[in-house]
């Protein structure tokens, strides 16, 4: 069973039952006309007034099947924003005019404006979506189906005035529990962990068949691949530590075990190409990786259960959710510490803003 799926058997059950039993043709992730059969859109709410030169942060509340739209000025909560139930990922749309929220027991996207947060619509029809990703040329986009064992891809189709139209190229049976994504910057090849058999697979986004699969240490979570395409990193939520694999040869070689803490699991871009985020939700800290070295450089408190990051424009300051004490805590990384803790929704996993130092 995932650790990141806290909620009971028997909502998994149905989910999975009304998932399969659902028809997915074609959607359109856009802020424009839709499809009715697909998208409808959103009641009307009050506006969001943003911040002049700065983008609100958004904070998913799996629990609370909402968004926290927060103020990066004051750090304080403006609102929560209605989604499908347990919103887990986000990933901003290629034209950079949505931000998609993925609803796994919705089986829904909400597209929410990532300058305002205001509702656009929402989207129908998607399978379990537990993790979402564009790839790098924009051509497809792939949904990590947590529950269902499989992974949707998608070809996508830009459309007149801005978005994309989605069809369902290929369902991909990957094994038990894909978890997390990652493609290579050239767009060939789509890596995803089986969180709860152990495994890596690599699916080939041409032909949308699995390359390859190979074993990995227990219970890997998040997948990063290096800037040079060369390596992938995987947290091992079950092993205290990320392993690297050489990725330029036909299978993955295993070249190191970095020790990291307690549940090592999810990863995040510096902003630099030199060094990405690790959080270890067990041992509350968040670790830096030099990805010349594959060693740790710096260690950084993060208490109740770090989860999902990003780091402001300003390369110095992260934010991380405390999964397991509502709040997202906020990390100086030139003092070392923690310097404010803001109290959002329950079970709290993605957090993005616009205003970051790596795009996705």
């Amino acid at each position: 069973m995932s650790l990141d799926l806290i909620s009971p058997l028997a909502a998994r059950a149905a989910s999975a039952v009304a998932a399969i039993a659902a028809v997915v043709a074609a959607v359109t992730l856009s802020g424009l006309a839709a499809s009715p059969a697909r998208a409808q859109p959103a009641k009307p709410a009050a506006a969001v007034a943003p911040v002049v030169g700065k983008a609100p942060i958004f904070v998913l509340n799996s629990l609370d099947a909402n968004v926290s739209v927060i103020d990066p000025v004051t750090y304080q909560e403006i609102r929560r924003v209605p989604t499908g139930k347990e919103p887990h990922h986000l990933y901003l749309s290629p034209d950079e005019k949505s931000l998609l929220v993925a609803n796994a027991l919705a089986d829904s996207l909400t597209m929410l404006d990532p300058r305002t947060g205001e509702v656009q619509r929402v989207v129908t029809g998607i399978p379990d979506p537990y993790q979402l990703k564009f790839s790098p040329d924009m051509k497809w986009f792939l949904t990590a189906a947590n529950r269902l064992n499989h992974v949707d891809i998608y070809r996508t189709t830009p459309r007149v005035g801005g978005g994309v139209d989605l069809a369902l190229a290929k369902r991909v049976p990957t094994g038990k529990t894909p978890s997390h994504i990652a493609t290579d910057s050239k767009s060939t090849v789509a890596y995803v962990t089986m969180q709860d058999s152990d495994e890596l697979v690599a699916i080939d986004l041409a032909t949308q068949a699995i390359r390859w699969r190979s074993p990995t240490g227990k219970m890997p979570a998040d997948v990063f691949v290096t800037p040079d395409d060369r390596h992938l990193l995987i947290g091992l939520t079950g092993d205290r530590a990320a392993e690297v694999y050489d990725v330029t040869g036909a299978k993955p070689v295993l070249v190191k075990r970095i020790p990291s803490g307690d549940g090592a699991h999810a990863f995040r871009a510096w902003g630099d190409k030199r060094h990405v985020l690790l959080s270890n939700r067990a041992g509350n800290t968040i670790s830096r990786i030099d990805l010349q070295t594959f060693t740790v450089v710096a260690t950084y408190p993060a208490p109740g259960g770090p989860d999902c990051m990003d780091v402001l424009a300003d390369g110095k300051t992260i934010l991380v959710t405390s999964r397991w004490a509502r709040k997202l805590t906020v990390i100086d990384t030139v003092q070392g510490k923690v310097v404010r803790q803001i109290p959002v929704g329950r079970s709290p996993h993605g957090v993005w803003t616009l205003d970051h130092a790596a795009r996705q």
